[in-house]
């Protein structure tokens, strides 16, 4: 599955509805991670097929969504974006954690088994 375009319709339906809920509460099944980007951005850019690799690789145990600070600028005011890329991490429970820039894959592999599912196992076969 393809990193999915977040609108601000999908933002307060998926991740968190801002205008009717006061503390931060998160609904999603799994973490997730918005990469907020322009079409213009070089960096974003060079993000991007990290991005989609991430997606691919995390599968039903992490949801990436991009967020096009251009075409929705309520949400990027929002969350302050005065730089792009911005990736916001969103954990199942806690507060979510932004980074600002282009990091290499493994700093982003990182902040994922730290912050997002950091209870897993890495390798454990389940079926015993």
């Amino acid at each position: 599955m393809a990193v999915e375009h977040l609108t601000l319709q999908k933002f307060k339906d998926q991740i968190f509805d801002y205008e009717n809920e006061k503390e931060w509460k998160y609904k999603g099944d799994v973490p997730a991670i918005v990469d907020f980007y322009a079409d213009w951005c070089q960096p974003c850019k060079m993000i991007a097929p990290i991005m989609e690799k991430l997606q691919e690789k995390y599968e039903g145990k992490l949801k990436i969504w991009k967020l096009d600070t251009e075409a929705e600028r309520e949400l990027a005011a929002m969350f302050g974006i005065r730089n792009i890329p911005s990736v916001l991490f969103i954990p199942m429970e806690g507060t979510p954690m932004m980074q600002v820039g282009a990091l290499p894959e493994h700093i982003y592999e990182e902040i994922i088994h730290k912050e997002l599912i950091k209870d897993e196992p890495k390798e454990e076969n389940k079926e015993s």
